[in-house]
């Protein structure tokens, strides 16, 4: 039988947490053995240029710009 040299050899070691030269409280084993969830995917922030074209977009859904005055505007933005 091979005995564990006295160095790794603590009291109230739980689970397959290595032991790394400090203390481990019940929430540090918590923590280590039931890792967080991915954070979520965060949306790129909207320029102002991409506000213009969905806002011009909508005014053409709409009615209120005809297409030629959508196109008109939209040249303008992307200038």
């Amino acid at each position: 039988m091979r005995r564990a040299p006295q160095l790794l050899q603590r009291t109230g070691m739980t689970g397959n947490v290595p032991y790394y030269g400090g203390r481990l409280t019940p929430w540090h084993i918590q923590a280590l053995s039931h890792p967080a969830p991915p954070a979520p995917q965060v949306p790129q922030p909207v320029t102002k240029d991409d506000r213009a074209r969905i806002a011009l977009q909508q005014l053409l859904d709409a009615g209120i710009l005809s297409p030629d005055e959508h196109a008109e505007y939209r040249r303008r933005v992307d200038g």
